[in-house]
Formats: C-alpha cells, structure tokens, sequence
C-alpha cells in the first residue's frame, strides 16, 4: 500500500529531472578538480538514514496551548501512514520510532502496517514523565529515582513493557529519558537521587535482550528547573559506565545550553565508545524541537564533521542511532520532518567533502585559519544536486514537498480524520 500516487510522483520528477542533470554533471565536475568522486559521496548518502518519532507527525505545542491542523492523526496507524509519506517522497526515513503508552497497540497489528507501508521500528521509547489514567503511583516527583519504591518499580516495570513490545516487533534498543529533578535548592538529596536512578537502571539493564542497546538521554532542565538527575553529557557517561557494554549515551541536540560545544561532547563519546546516537533537532534558546538544521545548519556539519571523521578512521564501537525528535508548532509535522531528514543527510554528505588529509596538516602546524577554512569549502558547497540524485534513484521525489502538496495528501486525509480540539498544551 501506499499514500503517494506513483504516477503523480513519477510526473513530479519529469519535471525537474532534467534540471537534476545538468546540476549534478556540473556539481560532479567541481568534486572531480577536488578529487572526490561525486557517486561515491551519493552511495553513502542513499545508505544514511534516519528514523522518524511516531509523536512528530502530530501537530506539537507548548506548555501554554497546541494549535493542532488538519487530518491529525487518531492513533499510531494513522502515525504510521504518515511516516510512510515521508520515507516514500525522501528515501531517507525507513524506520519509525514507538512511544509507549502513547503507541501501546496488539504486536502483530503493529507489524502487519509496518510490513504493508514498507517501515521497520527503530528504538522504544518509554514515558515515565507523565501520569496515565492507569498508573496506581505519580510521577509528579520523579519515577526512577523517585523517593519511594513503589514509584520506582512502576517506572521499571513500565520499561520492561516496553522492551517487551519491541522485542516483538522487531526493535533492537530502548531510550529511557526521565523528567526526574528539583525545582528548589534542598528539595532532592543529589547523591541518594542518583543512586536510586542507578539501582533502577540497572534493574531495566539486567533485563535488556542480549542484542539489544540501552540509551540513555541527558537534558539541562524541563520539567525540572533547579536540577535534573541527567543532566549533562558527564553524567550520562558515568550512567553508561556503571551499566555495562550495551549501555549508550543519546544526544539530543537541543538538550544543552545555548553555545555549549556539542561536537566536542560526540568526539569524546566516540573516543571512549560510549556514543549511542542523537535525536535530532535545533535551537535558539533551549530545547526549542525546532526542525533540523533551522536555526544553526553548521553545527549540525560540525557534528557530522566528527561522525565521518569516525567513520573513515573505523573508530572502535562506532554505530550511531540517527533519530528526529521535533515539535512542529506552526507548520505541517510531515513537511518538516522530510525537510529535517534531507538536512541531515545534507550535512553528512557536507561532511564527507572535507579535505582530510589537508585538514590534519594544518591542524599538525597550528594552522588555524587554513584549518577552518578547509571546513568552510565542504560547508560551503551546494550538494543538493546528490542529495536529489540519490531520492530519485531509489524511487522518491527529486522535490518531496512540492510532490507532496502536488499529491493533496494532508487535504485526503483530513476528510477522513475528524478535527482535533485545540484545548490544553502539551508537546504533542
């Protein structure tokens, strides 16, 4: 099954193919002076793919209102349809990723739709930040580390579920993000917090499938204001260390402070093998979930700078989850994640246009200018002519979202979707 028309998409590329052409050719010869072989850099681009959150496609919001459009979808089928648009037109996203409860659904079912819309399931993701109609405990006060036992078994048992779940549908990897902290200096004991996030972890660890990862996830604040349990990238790595082998830590681009050196922090995850991937996303002043690449496009380069930088070295233990994870408040959720999923795979094959054997030299003489002008050039360089090659050929849209708003998908289905109160706020 699918929600694109292969006519319409084929039409859609007809008229722009032969525009493609003519810049990928004169693209090619420019790399060519350079040394690179442009089908090489296109082969890796077409093999990078990111996964795309079940909760993106629906419309997001603030702590103060959501603003939802047309055709939201009703549950995670409806979610699944959607992400199917966007691998179909990008080529770029062929696994979504499951929030449970919020994607708790019968296995098989979950399977069958995947199989049907030609998807795969990337990492769980468990929710122990909000209270469900269910749950006996609260985890208004945290839920790991929560300070009574009961709380934290829930939290744990609740991970376990999920775990559960995706070993039934083909998952390989749980992402466990915690809300827990303060709000005012003396209400948490930092020490006994963290030992009792600890012990919980090592539980959920204890119980992970043999070929399955653990990640954890770091944020500065929210909902917490005073201090979080996970709060940076330091505390993360020691989380990982006391978990074992399998233990990772995630990196969410918008979950540090404003101008923290985040491509430093993934080159010392790489160097002590402890980068389990990212979530992808952009930020002006906080954890904002803006679309990737909106607001500072160079230091996702730079990040990716370090990523081919471990890739061609075969660093050891290297094997990045790639994910978006995105609020899209005053746009089409699916539009954004097509144009989210090609900037990432923009600035990875930016990122294999760097000089490197030019860049090591300069860096060995101290070189700074040079140095930091041979990142430039790659930066610099328009490569949306390989980025369209590579949809084309493995059968998307040299356009997605002109072919998509071609298609009328959002106005089909939100004949079908009934309209979505807009009451309350909540990011998805």
């Amino acid at each position: 099954m699918t929600m694109i028309d292969a006519s319409l998409l084929e039409q859609e590329n007809e008229t722009r193919a032969k525009a493609l052409e003519s810049d990928y050719d004169a693209l090619a010869g420019q790399l060519n002076r350079r040394g690179i072989a442009i089908e090489t850099v296109k082969r890796k681009v077409s093999a990078c793919g990111v996964a795309v959150p079940s909760w993106g496609v629906g419309t997001g919001g603030t702590r103060f209102a959501r603003f939802p459009g047309p055709g939201e979808p009703r549950d995670i089928f409806d979610k699944l349809e959607d992400c199917s648009v966007i691998h179909a037109l990008t080529r770029a996203t062929p696994t979504v990723s499951l929030h449970i409860p919020w994607d708790k659904a019968e296995p098989d079912a979950l399977k069958a739709k995947a199989e049907e819309l030609g998807l795969g399931f990337d990492a769980m993701n468990s929710n122990t930040f909000q209270d469900q109609p269910d749950l006996v405990q609260s985890y208004k006060f945290g839920s790991l580390s929560h300070t009574d036992a009961a709380t934290r078994q829930q939290a744990i048992e609740h991970n376990l579920e999920c775990i559960a779940l995706g070993e039934a549908i083909g998952s390989k990897a749980l992402t466990i993000w915690v809300g827990d902290g303060s709000n005012f200096p003396g209400q948490s004991h930092f020490t006994r917090q963290f030992e009792r996030y600890l012990e919980a972890a090592k539980t959920i660890y204890a119980d992970l499938p043999a070929d399955w990862r653990l990640f954890t996830e770091h944020k500065m604040y929210e909902p917490a204001f005073y201090s979080t349990v996970v709060q940076d990238w330091g505390t993360n790595y020691l989380i990982a260390q006391e978990l074992g082998d399998r233990a990772f830590c995630l990196v969410d681009l918008g979950h540090h402070a404003p101008n923290v050196n985040i491509e430093m922090i993934v080159a010392r995850l790489i160097q002590f093998g402890k980068l389990g991937g990212f979530h992808f996303n952009d930020s002006k002043y906080g954890d904002d979930d803006l679309d990737t690449g909106s607001i500072d496009p160079y230091r996702l380069f730079l990040v990716f700078n370090e990523l081919v930088d471990a890739e061609l070295r075969q660093a050891a233990g290297f094997n990045p989850a790639h994910m978006l994870d995105q609020s899209h408040n005053v746009t089409d959720p699916i539009e954004s994640l097509m144009v989210s999923a090609m900037e990432v795979q923009r600035a990875y094959a930016q990122a294999l246009l760097v000089d490197r054997t030019a860049l090591g030299a300069f860096q060995d003489a101290n070189d700074a200018l040079m140095a930091t002008t041979t990142l430039k050039a790659a930066f610099r360089t328009d490569v949306e002519p390989i980025l369209a090659k590579a949809r084309l050929e493995a059968g998307g849209a040299i356009d997605p979202v002109a072919t998509y708003r071609a298609a009328g998908y959002r106005q089909r289905v939100s004949e079908i979707r009934p309209a979505v109160s807009g009451a309350g706020g909540g990011i998805v």
